[in-house]
């Protein structure tokens, strides 16, 4: 009997791919909510109230908790990963949308468009410590795994800015195609992935010169230029491919890292914002803002397998373990 328990068991888990399980944690920023995913059953878990406008979301390297820039209260907010419940506020500056964790967990550095600025928040004293001059309008922002850059990109200034975690302080700036958008590093920490909304373009900086290596050109089958606007990017931890947003084209461009071409596009929802991997790095994410919905990419077919509706404006994506 226990022989037969142990087969069944095997043959279930080969039959479900050995999927591990996780939970997916999607910002919905018309319903002021986040919803909670069920990824590998496709089912909506629930939907809880956040407050007024939540747009960028992260997790902490340990799993505990989710940050959650709540734009029109001004404020990040500590969500406690298990039960939910709101356990503190951390004081983002105006208007945040877009922020980044270091590695360590204890720094957070936020996007305030409105007002030229990056902010640098000590997490464990939940306080601001520094307020940082960047171009015009910043939204995107990255830091590198090695710890030593954080990136901000500003959209109307074109540019992105090289900030040194140590002093706190801009020491580079390199100039990009039009409206900036997001940033992802490699794992490596060698190269920086820019996105341009306007030029529907990926831009690649090699990170010790921070000069731009290669310039990537989408072009869709059956989509009209205006309609390709990279926005979101990441780039798996092996450098074999990186993946990106293309916004009102529908789809998800997948890029080879090593080579720089670009191997396919994938159908997805509407208005593709945001990307992230499962854990495992076997499954991609999307948020899908328009048609109010996420997509799931396998990553070893390099398909999209299933779609799950989250409610109104799905928009930022974290996944817990």
């Amino acid at each position: 009997m226990m022989k037969k328990n142990i087969l069944a068991l095997l043959l279930t888990t080969a039959l479900s791919g050995g999927a591990q399980a996780e939970t997916v944690f999607v910002t919905l920023e018309k319903d002021n909510a986040l919803a909670v995913v069920d990824p590998i059953a496709a089912q909506l878990i629930k939907t809880v109230d956040i407050g007024s406008r939540p747009r960028g979301i992260a997790i902490s390297p340990d799993h505990k908790f989710l940050y959650v820039a709540v734009s029109d209260e001004n404020t990040i907010k500590i969500i406690d990963a298990e039960t939910l419940k709101e356990v503190g506020k951390l004081p983002s500056g105006d208007d945040p949308e877009t922020f980044a964790l270091n590695p360590a967990g204890d720094r957070l550095y936020v996007s305030n468009e409105d007002d030229s600025l990056v902010t640098v928040i000590d997490i464990n004293n939940k306080k601001a410590i520094k307020q940082i001059k960047v171009g015009v309008e910043p939204e995107g922002i990255a830091v590198s795994p090695d710890n030593q850059w954080v990136v901000s990109a500003s959209e109307t200034t074109n540019m992105v800015h090289w900030i040194d975690t140590k002093a706190n302080a801009i020491v580079d700036n390199t100039l990009v195609d039009p409206r900036p958008r997001a940033l992802g590093f490699t794992a490596d920490s060698q190269q920086l992935w820019v996105t341009s909304e306007m030029a529907g373009t990926l831009m690649i900086i090699d990170v010790k010169t921070r000069q731009i290596i290669k310039t990537v050109k989408f072009d869709v089958q059956g989509v009209t230029a205006d309609k390709i606007q990279p926005v979101g990017v990441v780039i798996d931890k092996e450098r074999k491919r990186g993946y990106v947003a293309l916004g009102p084209a529908n789809r998800v461009a997948v890029i080879n890292a090593e080579t720089f071409a670009v191997e396919k596009y994938l159908l997805v929802g509407q208005r593709v914002w945001n990307l992230a991997f499962s854990p495992d790095q076997k499954r991609l994410y999307t948020t899908n803002g328009t048609s109010n919905d996420i997509s799931l990419i396998d990553l070893d077919s390099q398909a999209v397998t299933k779609s799950m509706g989250v409610g109104t404006y799905p928009w930022g994506v974290a996944v817990k373990p």
